[in-house]
């Protein structure tokens, strides 16, 4: 039989200090468009630098435990602007500006002709990964609806035109992440939870387009931004979340520990597997394995073992490492107390 209560990352990992300025980054908070200045290694050199920090953070995940692993998105700037920038129809030379999540401007990138992929952009990530441990391995890349809000758009008619044109890019990206070797490919959709009237109306037909014909194990993440930025989170649960169950992915991951969330919502997603965020990534402090099993717990009582994943509740990035590895220590420890209850 299948373990049950499996442990997963949900993307990013802390990247060392000689690799990236953890202040100037933090300062920009997730940006947009492609920040080069953030790297302390020289452009000859940032590659070698970068997959010597991927086996940091791959190996520190295995001896934590944690079944699924990713490459800790050692390589981006953000979660979401290595893909974006990278795809043809982007302009290279101007920068555009829009209202960002946190009611801040923020500089974006500018769609000002037909987007499409050139070439592939995460498939050495995965198979530097896959050649690099025998766990589980899962991939990250920006899904289209996120995309198309963090965007001017000089080009398309209209908002949807510009999730649609990114969820073919995403597609080919996908079919090629699965080709490469990865075992789960997860969308990041933050933006649905922000801009839930649009998402609502576009939302699913963008994600549905970005996995058409796609036969392996996906993933979305959806969540209310990184707890280094969003302090106060709604415990009422999130603005778009059950339209999710008519999606074409398979797994469905959300944050819930930091917000205290009512896990009631999770009964809305009858046929999907959650991804349930058990670590406070606000709290530096770590958590017990036995607060950790608590909110395992919890999440049981609305979704059974068998549809269960728990992770932390977002990307790590903006943690510091030795608090990232000992919560993730404390999740493996957690999910192993209620594992043997079950």
């Amino acid at each position: 039989m299948a373990q049950q209560l499996l442990t997963a990352v949900v993307g990013s990992y802390p990247q060392p200090d000689w690799l990236i300025d953890r202040a100037l980054l933090t300062k920009m908070m997730a940006p947009r468009v492609r920040v080069h200045e953030v790297w302390r290694i020289p452009p000859e050199r940032l590659e070698q630098a970068q997959d010597d920090a991927t086996l940091v953070a791959i190996r520190e995940q295995e001896r934590a435990g944690v079944d699924i692993i990713t490459d800790g998105e050692i390589r981006r700037e953000s979660y979401s602007n290595r893909f974006a920038n990278a795809l043809d129809g982007v302009d290279r030379l101007r920068v555009g500006e829009i209202m960002g999540r946190t009611g801040v401007k923020i500089p974006v990138p500018i769609v000002s002709g037909p987007i499409k992929r050139r070439a592939p952009v995460e498939v050495r990530d995965v198979k530097f990964l896959r050649a690099n441990t025998d766990r589980t391995i899962k991939i990250t890349l920006p899904g289209p609806f996120t995309m198309a809000q963090q965007v001017v758009n000089e080009h398309y008619k209209d908002e949807e035109s510009v999730a649609l044109a990114f969820a073919d890019a995403v597609n080919e990206e996908v079919r090629d992440l699965f080709a490469a070797g990865a075992d789960v490919v997860q969308l990041d959709e933050p933006w649905l939870q922000a801009r839930a009237d649009a998402a609502r109306r576009y939302g699913v037909k963008a994600i549905n387009r970005a996995l058409a014909g796609v036969t392996g194990t996906t993933a979305l993440h959806v969540c209310f931004g990184y707890a280094a930025l969003v302090k106060d989170k709604p415990a009422s649960g999130y603005s778009f979340l059950a339209e999710l169950e008519d999606s074409a992915v398979g797994q469905v991951s959300i944050e819930a520990a930091q917000p205290r969330l009512d896990l009631g919502v999770l009964r809305a997603l009858k046929t999907k597997t959650v991804q349930v965020g058990v670590l406070d990534l606000n709290d530096r402090n770590v958590e017990s394995a036995h607060q950790v099993a608590m909110r395992i717990r919890s999440a049981l009582d609305v979704v059974p073992a068998d549809r269960l994943i728990v992770t932390p509740d977002c990307g790590m990035k903006y943690l510091p490492r030795d608090v990232a590895a000992g919560k993730l220590r404390a999740l493996v420890a957690g999910a192993a107390l209620v594992r043997a209850e079950l």
